[in-house]
């Protein structure tokens, strides 16, 4: 939870004052807000943060085989191409396993039966405040894929050793997806 208090003109903000603050950007998806403060230590800084208006959400399909699906896609932010577990974002007022079952139905044509939590996260806090939940999807029927304009994506199943095995081996970077599928692992000792 954000601590923050007025002391006189100034927000409080744990050890943090913030002396001054200007929104800088702001679209559908973030805001971008320039501070003046004062440091811990009492010294004038600046800080800046990104502030993200939806939660970040992961699914982890996995069937009774022991296998799993991953979406590839091109992350323009790091001019990168990404293999990842189903994700997306649950706008505000949105139920976190409403936006889960939607997207997963989107992007892989999956719906599941049954539906775990598996984690929430706090996502890059150093300078947003973009926080994340996944699921664990099962009992799993399968139609035809239909994501959004701005997606071109890829899928493969594969299994979920494999999977993990990609985790160990960098080659799925993602943070969401690393953290989900270490986590499901444990809890699954699969």
């Amino acid at each position: 939870m954000l601590f923050c208090v007025m002391i006189g003109a100034m927000e409080q903000r744990g050890p943090w004052r913030i002396r001054a603050s200007q929104k800088i950007y702001d679209n559908p998806w973030i805001t971008v807000v320039h501070r003046e403060v004062l440091t811990p230590r009492g010294r004038p800084g600046i800080y800046g943060t990104i502030n993200f208006k939806h939660l970040a959400i992961g699914i982890l399909p996995l069937d009774a085989d022991g296998s799993t699906w991953l979406v590839g896609q091109y992350r323009f932010p790091l001019a990168a191409y990404s293999w990842e577990i189903p994700e997306g974002g649950c706008a505000p007022g949105e139920e976190p396993l409403a936006a889960a079952q939607r997207e997963l139905r989107e992007e892989t044509g999956i719906e599941a039966k049954i539906w775990d939590p598996c984690l929430e996260m706090d996502l890059s806090n150093s300078v947003t405040d973009e926080r994340s939940a996944s699921f664990i999807a099962r009992d799993l029927s399968f139609g035809h894929a239909e994501p959004e304009e701005t997606e071109e994506l890829a899928i493969k199943k594969l299994p979920f050793t494999e999977v993990v095995s990609m985790v160990m081996r960098g080659e799925i970077r993602d943070a969401i997806s690393v953290a989900t599928i270490l986590k499901a692992k444990t809890l699954l000792d699969l």
